[in-house]
């Protein structure tokens, strides 16, 4: 599987948190490696650089896909 990568930003209400304003979310994609994702993400950061509300981020979706076994709780 490949390491997914989630760029998506948004309004958010304090600049120092990722609460986001849920009606402005913006996805700029999903990306097979960290390495694009972060090249969609600057793009997309730069974009809107004069705006202190607007935050963008990675989400590594494949942490999600895979979690880890050792933290995942016992089935039974």
């Amino acid at each position: 599987m490949s390491k997914l990568h989630l760029v998506f930003g948004g309004r958010v209400k304090d600049p120092q948190t990722l609460d986001f304003d849920e009606k402005t979310i913006e996805v700029v994609g999903i990306y097979p490696d960290y390495a694009s994702a972060e090249k969609a993400w600057r793009a997309a950061a730069q974009r809107t650089v004069d705006d202190a509300e607007m935050k963008f981020v990675v989400v590594h979706l494949h942490r999600l896909l895979e979690p880890d076994p050792d933290l995942q709780a016992p089935h039974g």
